[in-house]
């Protein structure tokens, strides 16, 4: 193409932006959605609202390492600065192939966020974005180049800079701007630069190397040795403040053989597998656990089924609520706390709103329960899976150093489920079975979205990356490492790549480096996450063992459960017995205490023996008999209730037998009738002194009925889940982005349609202005002339906006008009137009 032919340079990011089709712009309002909260008016409102610091800001954190490598060239090349100037900035002068290869995507995904614009040939980085990544003594960028020359010499004197060129070996010159061009064109220089290191002094060469990489400054005293006197002299080291130098970028540059970094990240780090399982141990694995985690949450639930912990003033468990819980768990307080955090976001427990404010399960807890257990599942991990709050940071520090606690606030964290969501992509891009080594998956999520400074201590994402895998191991999400079937059918993944033959580990522990690039595993909708969950609960079914109906009695009053349990069978076990231990069988021990409990329940002994024999497997063992028996014979032969409290009894032994036991001398009991004792505590304290006692006495009501005591299951009113914090505005679908880019043409028609001489506004954007009568004569006349006209116009929110009209009506305040920036015919009240002015004549 002819210089001639070829389009001309834009001048602005405005005007590249306006040079972009609908899908360039559409991309770019996909990647940086904050530029279109609220929907810019134009083009030019739209380049203002690209270069705004928290949007760069924002832009800069999302890009991958080697993409804010390119940008940081950028902001240390010449502005504007060439292609090749680039590439050699990023490949240095060994011209590497690979980030040759990678620097146009790199330089294309700058373009399409507006990061960067302008043709290869002026190569322009956003000046918000040159100020953020350029060097400067306050915040030294991770080049580690320091000022240019003429930066470096803005302040020094003339007669020294002379005398700097002199000693250089160039020509004096008659002004300080020719002469740092003469310096600076020098320094550039590799063959006339190598002349000049040649007759260095290697010790003034080793000071050299110590600073090539960064940081460029270093300290010298009023009186340099000659090692750094020879650099002085020679413009090789320049200062910037008294007992300070700095080696110029041009210098730097030199040494480094062009490299603006030391180490340029073209390849993303690859996720090597640490491991490799067979699929069906792998698959078979994470339905373990998941089977765990629903019994995990099942007996939380259970636990806080009459009424959970109290919730803290400001919100969330006390320290010793979320100990109790973890205990009754059976697990660490860490994972206690995952496992509260997980059903409060499934909606299955809440606060229940009440003076006395205490967490509760929810109504949907019941429902959830009715569920399949694959289907309970991917409920919990759904959830999981959208879920802002983070368990992890339960028992941290918030900025006000307050201990952060679980169900409390603080614990959003916008990040996560992008973080758990690219964790469990990077898995699935691994071959089947495979179990990734969990420092490179930390490796690769740093390369994507680079730490601030590197500052390990800020790796928010590296934390969350870590809490990722092992919850989704706590979940059966992966099994020993590595993601099952049901997990990628989660995701929405497609099939795991195959793994070759040559590859097929010897054992279970073998190492295998995977450079397998990871699947892309697209972002789901609400619609398409459903149908997702749907699909992995159905591969995870027939992996669930099926509920069984019965038990085995042994002599030693234990009964075992070889497998998860019918929900009436469990709750009426659970009545009936306590659970000793728990694991693949679970083991139930009947006690004097369990039995009178399930007597107090209102079941008789009669109603216990027949539910023995029809859920046992085994023959009922006499020693349960007995002891059913035994407890039945004896409970309600006291009778309790209110006076304070009182003890009746048909046997009048049995309450002197009390009376006479010491440990009877807290309750205050005294005789009133050969088969009465009055007590001075309340009838629920003297039902307990009596048990204690050993004695199996039952509660009765005003009646002389006895009580029938049932476990009461206390919920809170309708609850909804948590929402999530989203990490920013949200990415715009299709329908708004439509509409989205059809207003901002719209108005950039309105803001670029010229205008007749003497009618332009005052300055770029400003609305036109003309008074009541004006305006109404103007459009008067256009709906004889069929003209159309620019107007500036305010609606009722108070947001001002310009537009290109067409008026064919003009009556009672109101003028009719089809508007060409809405592609429709509009009616405004003449009192909202700010103004009015005529288009030129050849205005299109």
């Amino acid at each position: 193409m002819s210089t001639e032919d070829r389009p001309s340079a834009p001048r602005s990011l405005a005007e590249a932006l306006r040079g972009r089709d609908d899908v360039s712009l559409g991309a770019l309002l996909r990647s940086r959605p904050d530029l279109i909260t609220p929907v810019p008016t134009d083009l030019t409102q739209l380049a203002t609202r690209a270069g705004t610091r928290a949007s760069v800001v924002r832009a800069l954190e999302r890009l991958d390492r080697f993409t804010l490598q390119t940008a940081q060239a950028l902001a240390v090349a010449a502005d504007p600065a060439t292609y090749d100037e680039l590439l050699g900035l990023m490949a240095g002068d060994d011209a590497d192939p690979a980030v040759a290869q990678a620097l146009p995507h790199a330089l294309g995904v700058l373009r399409e966020q507006a990061l960067v614009w302008g043709r290869d040939d002026r190569l322009r980085l956003v000046r918000t974005a040159r100020e953020l990544l350029a060097p400067s003594p306050q915040h030294p960028s991770p080049t580690g180049l320091g000022p240019t020359v003429q930066e470096a010499t803005a302040g020094m004197s003339p007669g020294r800079i002379q005398e700097i060129v002199t000693a250089a070996g160039l020509p004096s010159t008659h002004d300080s701007v020719s002469a740092v061009t003469s310096l600076t064109e020098l320094f550039s220089d590799r063959r006339r630069m190598a002349a000049l290191l040649a007759g260095a002094p290697a010790d003034s060469l080793d000071v050299l190397e110590r600073l090539v990489w960064g940081p460029p400054y270093g300290q010298v005293t009023a009186d340099p040795a000659p090692r750094l006197r020879w650099l002085l002299d020679r413009g090789l080291l320049l200062p910037t403040a008294p007992g300070t130098v700095v080696l110029p970028r041009e210098v730097a540059l030199h040494l480094r053989r062009g490299l603006a970094h030391r180490t340029p990240e073209p390849v993303p780090p690859a996720v090597e597998a640490a491991a490799v399982h067979r699929p069906q141990v792998v698959d078979s694995t994470a339905a373990g656990q998941a089977y765990t985690a629903l019994a995990t949450v099942e007996e939380l639930l259970k636990d806080w089924d009459e009424g959970g912990p109290a919730v803290l003033r400001a919100g969330g468990l006390s320290v010793r609520d979320l100990k109790r819980t973890a205990v009754a768990l059976d697990v660490p307080e860490p994972v206690a706390a995952f496992w509260v955090e997980l059903a409060y976001a499934a909606g299955l427990i809440a606060p229940d709103g009440e003076a006395d404010e205490r967490y509760a399960a929810t109504p949907a807890y019941d429902e959830w329960r009715e569920l399949p257990a694959a289907e309970r599942w991917s409920r919990l991990v759904t959830a999981w899976l959208a879920a802002t709050r983070t368990a992890g940071l339960v028992g941290g520090r918030d900025a006000k150093d307050r201990t952060l606690s679980a169900l409390g606030p603080g614990l959003d964290r916008s990040a996560a489920p992008e973080v758990r969501h690219r964790v469990l992509a990077l898995l699935a891009g691994l071959p089947e079975g495979a179990a990734p080594a969990a420092e490179s998956v930390l490796a690769r999520l740093r390369w994507e979205r680079p730490l601030r400074g590197d500052r390990r201590e800020d790796d928010l994402r590296g934390r969350l990356a870590e809490w990722a895998l092992s919850e989704a191991e706590m979940l059966g999400v992966t099994g020993r490492g590595a993601l099952s079937a049901h997990g990628r059918a989660l995701l929405g993944a497609p099939a795991a790549p195959a793994r070759s033959p040559e590859a097929e580990p010897s054992g279970p522990g073998d190492k295998l480096p995977v450079h397998h690039r990871p699947t892309h595993v697209p972002t789901l909708s609400a619609t398409e996450q459903a149908v997702a969950s749907a699909a992995a609960a159905r591969l995870l079914t027939p992996l669930l063992p099926e509920p069984l109906d019965h038990v085995l009695l042994q002599a030693d009053l234990t009964a075992v459960a070889p497998g998860p349990l019918q929900p009436p069978l469990a709750d009426m076990l659970g009545v009936l017995a306590d659970v000793e231990s728990k694991g693949g069988a679970t083991v139930y021990r009947f006690t004097p205490g369990s039995v009178r409990r399930a007597l107090d329940a209102g079941r008789s002994a009669s109603d216990l023996h027949a539910f023995l024999a029809a859920h046992s497997r085994t023959p009922v063992p006499q020693p349960l008999t007995y002891l059913i028996d035994d407890v039945a014979r004896r409970h309600g032969q006291l009778r309790v209730g209110a006076a304070s409290a009182y003890v009746r009894c048909d046997d009048d032994a049995v309450l002197g037998e009390i009376l006479a036991d010491k440990r009877a001398a807290a309750l205050g009991l005294r005789r009133l009738a050969p088969t009465v004792l009055a007590a001075q505590t309340d009838p629920a304290g003297l039902l307990e002194g009596l048990r204690a006692m050993g004695f199996a006495p039952a509660a009765e009501s005003a009646e002389g009925d006895v009580l029938i005591t049932r476990a009461h299951a206390h919920r809170t009113p309708p609850r909804s889940a948590p929402e999530p914090v989203p990490d920013g505005p949200p990415v715009p679908d299709d329908t708004l982005l439509a509409a989205a880019l059809r207003a901002i043409r719209a108005g950039d028609l309105a803001s670029t349609t010229p205008r007749k001489s003497g009618t332009a506004p005052a300055a770029d954007g400003e609305l036109p202005r003309t008074g009541s009568a004006e305006t109404l004569a103007t459009m008067q006349a256009a709906v004889l002339t069929g003209e159309a006209l620019w107007i500036g116009y305010v609606n009722a929110e108070g947001t001002a906006s310009q537009r290109v009209i067409a008026p064919i009506r003009v009556e009672g305040g109101f003028v009719t008009a089809y508007d060409h920036t809405a592609d429709e015919v509009r009616t405004y009240p003449l009192h909202r137009i700010t103004g009015v002015a005529e288009l030129a004549d050849d205005a299109g």
